[in-house]
């Protein structure tokens, strides 16, 4: 979701509440699967995780290399000093971050159960690698990160309304 150019807090609190979101529901997702021993393709269910890492390069320092920098107007020179270290974020904005789903490879609980009918020829089978309570403490983590993104939207939305009544 993009919401303009001049308005990149809208932006970033945007990007931080649907990676809030996505996580949410691959957690749902886990707890569902909680105790799905077999899955589509014949093994345990794998807990999912999401990952998200700023992509190289994604912001800089203004002035550390010789990529374009954005200026403010001001009637006069002395009131914005431009020696002060700013970070400028390059082109893409919101952009600036990957996120991945990925599968959690470990291995889950073993346990003896000779009538199952997915038991190995000793009479174990293998688990999900789900655990309720990680899982619920993820969700808790990801329901409080979302509250602090929309916080910093509202936040950007009163400095913007303000800044109209002046």
């Amino acid at each position: 979701m993009k919401i303009g150019d001049n308005l990149s807090g809208f932006n970033i609190s945007a990007k931080g509440l649907s990676i809030q979101r996505e996580k949410m529901n691959i957690i749902a997702e886990n707890i569902a699967n909680a105790d799905t021993i077999r899955g589509e393709n014949g093994q345990p269910y794998k807990r999912k995780y999401l990952t998200v890492e700023q992509k190289p390069d994604a912001f800089q320092f203004i002035g550390s290399q010789n990529q374009p920098t954005i200026r403010l107007n001001t009637s006069n020179e002395n009131h914005i000093s431009t020696s002060a270290s700013v970070i400028n974020q390059t082109p893409g904005g919101e952009n600036n971050l990957n996120s991945a789903v990925n599968e959690d490879k470990t291995t889950g609980e073993i346990v003896y159960m000779p009538d199952h009918p997915y038991a190995d020829e000793n009479g174990y089978v293998e688990m999900t690698n789900v655990n309720i309570i990680t899982e619920m403490v993820e969700m808790i983590a990801a329901t409080r990160s979302y509250e602090a993104n929309l916080t910093a939207l509202n936040a950007s939305k009163q400095i913007a309304k303000d800044s109209l009544e002046i």
